[in-house]
């Protein structure tokens, strides 16, 4: 295997050392353009084949058939991407799914903010969001602990990938399009960092005790 020389400005940064986190290497705002900076940052990175289809298209020659891959990459642990990928052959297509999948990775917003929970956890999101893509818009809200992923199968394996464990949701358009959904739940976990929550607000929530601490301990 031939050594990665980058060429890019953020791979440049990684390669000398300045970035050893994705955490450090998002807050940048440099484009990722190489799957390879992934690759080093995220070791743990897990893969899903979400679907694999077949194009056809008639040409002056005759039909044509291309396969069409969609692929959603994460650790469980805040990070995911979702990317698709075109090639004669289905191997090429999932691979060049993972590397734009790869290219595509996001933090996502941890925490709880549902009324009914509480806990000062990193089981759901921390407040309502919506995305769009194509015909789908997806809106996720909090949910309790215990309460699962309430979301069609695609969606469910994007929110795993993520490392979301709970979320309530609701979905509008095509949703057997297998790629307008996962991006549009991708696209919904990428429009919580959007909102800026002041810094004192994010140290109140992280020192909050949970529920249990506090049914243990001496009474507020």
């Amino acid at each position: 295997m031939t050594e990665w020389v980058p060429k890019t400005k953020l791979g440049k940064l990684i390669v000398s050392g300045e970035i050893k986190t994705m955490d450090q290497a998002l807050e940048t705002k440099l484009p990722i353009l190489e799957p390879e900076i992934v690759d080093i940052l995220l070791p743990d990175l897990e893969k899903e084949v979400l679907q694999v289809r077949v194009v056809r298209r008639t040409t002056d020659s005759g039909r044509k058939n291309k396969f069409f891959a969609t692929v959603v990459v994460g650790n469980k642990n805040g990070f995911v991407g979702v990317g698709i990928g075109k090639a004669a052959n289905t191997k090429p297509a999932i691979e060049r799914a993972i590397r734009n999948a790869k290219m595509n990775i996001i933090k996502v917003r941890m925490g709880c903010g549902s009324w009914e929970c509480m806990c000062g956890g990193h089981h759901s999101i921390p407040y309502a969001t919506e995305g769009r893509w194509g015909s789908v818009r997806v809106r996720l809200l909090p949910a309790p602990k215990g309460t699962g992923l309430v979301i069609g199968d695609i969606g469910k394996k994007v929110l795993e990938m993520a490392g979301v464990k709970d979320v309530w949701s609701k979905t509008w358009g095509d949703t057997r399009t297998t790629y307008n959904f996962a991006f549009a739940v991708w696209d919904a976990l990428k429009n919580l960092r959007k909102t800026r929550i002041p810094d004192e607000v994010i140290v109140k929530a992280e020192s909050r005790p949970s529920t249990e601490t506090i049914k243990e301990g001496e009474e507020e």
